[in-house]
C-alpha cells in the first residue's frame, strides 16, 4: 500500500512512513557459472531466479541481474584523490565491520584490486574505507565502509 501525497493533505504527507526501495541493476557477464562462483561464493550473495541466459542475485538487499553478453566498456577516468578509478562502476556501502569482513574475504580469494582496501578522508567529514576491484568479466565494483551510515552524505 502506498500513500498518495498531495497539496490538499500536507499533514498526512509529512507523517507518512516511506516504504523501503530496492535498487535493481542489470549488466552483462560472459559466463554464468563463473558469475555464480564470484557473486555467490566470493561476495556471499544469495542466488535468486535464473534461466539459461541470466541469473539474479541478492546484492546485499538489492537485485542484480547478470545476463550473458558483452560487459560494458570502462575507462580509468574517475578521480579518487590522486588515483584514477574505472568509470562507470557500481558498488555498495557497508558498515565498517562488514566492510572489513568483505575485504578479508576478497583478499583470501586472491582478488586483484584496482584500489586496495584503504581509508580515505581520514579524520574528516565523510571518512570512509574503500576498495575497487573487478568481477571476472571486468565489471568494476567499489565497496565503501563507514563507521556510521549518517556520514555517507557528510560535506
Amino acid at each position: 500500500m502506498t500513500t498518495a501525497h498531495s497539496s490538499a493533505a500536507p499533514a498526512m504527507a509529512s507523517a507518512a512512513i516511506p516504504l523501503p526501495s530496492i535498487f535493481h541493476f542489470a549488466f552483462n557477464v560472459a559466463d554464468l557459472d563463473a558469475a555464480r562462483r564470484f557473486y555467490g561464493e566470493v561476495l556471499g550473495c544469495r542466488e535468486g531466479r535464473s534461466t539459461d541466459t541470466w541469473v539474479d542475485f541478492d546484492f546485499f538487499g538489492h537485485q542484480i541481474s547478470l545476463h550473458l553478453g558483452q560487459p560494458f566498456a570502462t575507462a580509468a577516468t574517475g578521480h579518487v584523490g590522486d588515483k584514477l578509478v574505472p568509470m562507470p562502476h557500481f558498488g555498495l556501502i557497508l558498515l565498517l565491520p562488514e566492510w572489513k569482513a568483505m575485504a578479508e574475504r576478497l583478499q583470501a580469494a586472491g582478488t586483484d584490486f584496482v584500489l586496495a582496501p584503504q581509508v580515505r578522508f581520514e579524520n574528516q567529514p565523510g571518512e570512509q574505507w574503500t576498495m575497487f576491484f573487478r568481477d571476472p568479466f571486468g565489471n568494476p565494483i567499489e565497496i565503501k565502509g563507514f563507521r556510521d551510515l549518517a556520514a555517507v552524505y557528510a560535506s
